[in-house]
């Protein structure tokens, strides 16, 4: 089991107040010792994880951002960032990691799909919305996540072909299927942080398979997978 570092946390805090080349320079050092332990962080929850799930990769995202279509030139991100890429055409879907100073959380599902994926989704609930709601109904999962995808992206009514009037027009709308946690700073702090996330993983497990299942079949049900 492990948490993460408050040092790490401090690092962010005082990034935050310091976005620039320079202090980053000059702290380079902490920032490369800080960086090695959230990556060792990231393979214990690797390891926890594949006990239930095969696991292709784990990616680390980078600190430094691109600017070049920013309006906020600041060179550093404020947080950590890491995802657990699912193995396999036949697993869809992954797990998602942020640690940043009050605003630490985890998530899962399909936050950009592109524009097939997306119209194969919204088929899917057009036609039958009830294994979709049958798992957010679910107390356990309900009580992490919620009974609904978080609403970063949205059309205002309906999309194009389909009926505002739907029943299932809350879940057609988005244009993120994405569930996702928040944690305090005392919470990712503690040591049993990685046990609590790997759980909390495993209880998205059931909506990335049927989003697989979706994914990988046409709307007749036939299989896409070679």
């Amino acid at each position: 089991m492990a948490g993460i570092s408050k040092s790490l946390l401090t690092f962010l805090q005082e990034l935050k107040q310091n976005n620039n080349k320079e202090w980053f320079e000059i702290n380079k050092p902490r920032y490369q010792e800080e960086e090695k332990g959230f990556k060792q962080f990231g393979e214990v929850v690797k390891e926890g994880l594949s006990v239930s799930d095969q696991i292709e990769k784990m990616k680390v995202y980078r600190i430094y951002k691109d600017v070049r279509f920013s309006k906020d030139k600041t060179p550093y991100k404020g947080n950590r960032g890491l995802s657990f890429i699912r193995e396999g055409e036949a697993r869809r879907g992954s797990y998602f990691l942020n640690i940043e100073p009050g605003n630490s959380f985890i998530g899962g599902g399909f936050f950009a799909p592109n524009p097939a994926d997306l119209l194969r989704i919204r088929k899917e609930f057009e036609m039958d919305a009830s294994e979709i709601r049958e798992i957010m109904a679910n107390p356990n999962f309900s009580k992490v996540f919620g009974n609904e995808f978080v609403p970063y992206n949205q059309v205002k009514t309906a999309p194009k072909g389909f009926s505002k009037e739907d029943p299932a027009i809350d879940l057609i709308k988005n244009k993120t299927f994405f569930f996702q946690h928040q944690y305090t700073d005392t919470e990712i702090q503690s040591d049993d942080f990685s046990a609590k996330i790997i759980l909390h993983y495993q209880l998205l497990r059931p909506y990335l398979d049927l989003m697989t299942d979706v994914l990988t079949t046409d709307l007749n049900g036939v299989s896409l997978l070679n």
